[in-house]
């Protein structure tokens, strides 16, 4: 069984917040592959990124990091709650740069694995930060894309006009609009008549045991969310994504549109080793925890990071 050690990671003014996984039996003479796990959208490195495929990752020999986004979970930067995309993925190279220090790690084999937006973040840092030689996204999310469409009632620029408005008020003094992404209990989903399944399955991991953890705020500050707006996760990928990439989805298509974000992604993905992976009968928040369609995703990811790293 992998063995956790939490560590303080330098970003910017502030620390990251990470957990290390370390293999079975970890010797720190030897020299291990590495991958850097990233969390979904509102979520901590204590969830799906870290306890379930950090961990299986690590079970199968690769020192794994999960850490937490500046400004969110245990990790510092202020204001929190803001999830900025440029932001999450300078953060992914900022743990890539405490991994090539460390001597028991390769610092010609690291991955990135991301889940949800932590999907669609490793793949645009796979872009730009060259240290990286393969990833694997797990029901993989375009934040942008996101925000873009339904997150701004497909009215971006009115979106962003609420947004300067907001930002404005409270540089002046006003309170901080600090936005819970999810209803408060599954019931609250009944009660408010949400039937739309991300939805649905999304508030019965983050606001039940089942996923709930205390850095799992599942909130966003609004007024910080005009970058997210204009940003997309899959912007070149025609002509910088070169590295082998592994796309896994289910097929239960959902409104947060990882589907159709992991069909796009692997369309336009210049790799010449890239993999769909579509799990039939699987949604997205099954994919974060559920024990079968996990096992399925890894017994693909495992040898797919065993041939690149």
């Amino acid at each position: 069984m992998s063995t956790i050690e939490h560590v303080n990671i330098p970003a910017l003014a502030w620390d990251l917040a990470a957990d290390i996984y370390y293999p079975p039996g970890f010797d720190a003479s030897r020299r291990y592959p590495a991958i850097v796990a990233t969390h979904p959208i509102g979520s901590c490195k204590e969830q799906t990124a870290g306890n379930v495929y950090g961990t299986a990752l690590a079970d199968e020999g690769y020192v794994v990091v999960a850490f937490d986004a500046s400004f969110q979970g245990a990790s510092g930067g202020e204001p929190r709650f803001v999830e900025d995309p440029t932001m999450r993925v300078k953060d992914i190279s900022h743990v890539i740069d405490h991994l090539v220090t460390l001597p028991f790690v390769d610092a010609d084999r690291i991955g990135a694995i991301g889940v949800c937006g932590g999907g669609g973040y490793s793949i645009n840092a796979t872009m730009t930060d060259r240290r990286i030689k393969a990833v694997g996204s797990v029901t993989g999310v375009n934040f942008g894309r996101l925000m873009q469409e339904s997150f701004s009632g497909y009215d971006p620029v009115a979106t962003l006009d609420a947004i300067a408005a907001q930002r404005t008020a409270e540089a002046r003094g006003e309170a901080l609009r600090v936005d819970d992404l999810l209803p408060a209990s599954p019931q609250a989903a009944t009660e408010a008549g949400i039937t739309e399944i991300d939805v649905v399955e999304a508030t019965d991991y983050y606001k039940t045991p089942r996923g709930k953890q205390p850095h799992g705020a599942t909130s966003s500050l609004f007024s910080h969310q005009a970058t997210a707006v204009g940003w997309d996760a899959f912007g070149r990928a025609e002509v910088l994504l070169t590295r082998p990439i592994m796309v896994v989805v289910g097929d239960k298509p959902g409104a947060f549109g990882a589907y159709r974000d992991g069909m796009e992604i692997y369309r336009r993905a210049r790799s010449a080793d890239k993999q769909l992976v579509v799990l039939e009968g699987f949604s997205h928040y099954d994919l974060y925890d559920r024990p079968e369609p996990t096992a399925q995703a890894l017994a693909e990811l495992v040898p797919f990071f065993g041939r690149h790293l």
